[in-house]
């Protein structure tokens, strides 16, 4: 029986923990994220990334064809639309996006948030690892615009598509 039912996992020593938690930040389409979990730490089963976006800053619209995803806010105001229903979300709240359901959000607090992102799957943190670049440093980057293509291009080899802007 208890052979039959034994859970795959990963052990993470006391030391060990910091160093896990302390993964360097990278750009991401003008915010800081953090690779928390990828398929390597998880069996190739999740993806878990921190996310600091400024204020006013937005996902792109878009669906999930392979995963779902949850969001969990940790700090900030972030509006969540998933299919037809809006939502405000503050610190302690949770969403989920369903795969097929487009979806996305947008930071409409005063000031930046910070939330965990979480996939039932590896592709999501491969989509982010390719997408950014090493941060300099924890500050959030200055606004650019992303290169459009290139994000279409690697949502689609990761499961996703994009659908245009957040609506408003």
């Amino acid at each position: 029986y208890k052979e039959k039912y034994k859970m795959l996992m990963t052990p993470i020593k006391t030391d060990d923990a910091t160093a896990l938690a302390a993964v360097p930040p990278r750009e991401f389409l003008s915010t800081l994220v953090w690779i928390k979990a990828d398929g390597r730490a998880t069996a190739g089963t999740q993806s878990l990334i921190e996310i600091l976006a400024p204020n006013g800053w937005a996902t792109p619209w878009h669906n999930h064809l392979t995963h779902d995803e949850y969001f969990y806010i940790l700090e900030g105001e972030v509006t969540a639309q998933v299919g037809d229903t809006r939502v405000v979300l503050r610190p302690g709240d949770y969403a989920f996006g369903p795969r097929g359901v487009p979806h996305g959000y947008r930071v409409t607090g005063s000031g930046p948030a910070r939330l965990l992102m979480m996939t039932g799957d590896r592709d999501f943190a491969e989509f982010v690892r390719e997408m950014s670049t090493p941060a300099v440093g924890n500050d959030l980057p200055a606004p650019s615009e992303p290169d459009l293509e290139k994000v279409v291009s690697l949502a689609a080899r990761y499961g996703m598509e994009i659908l245009g802007p957040m609506p408003d």
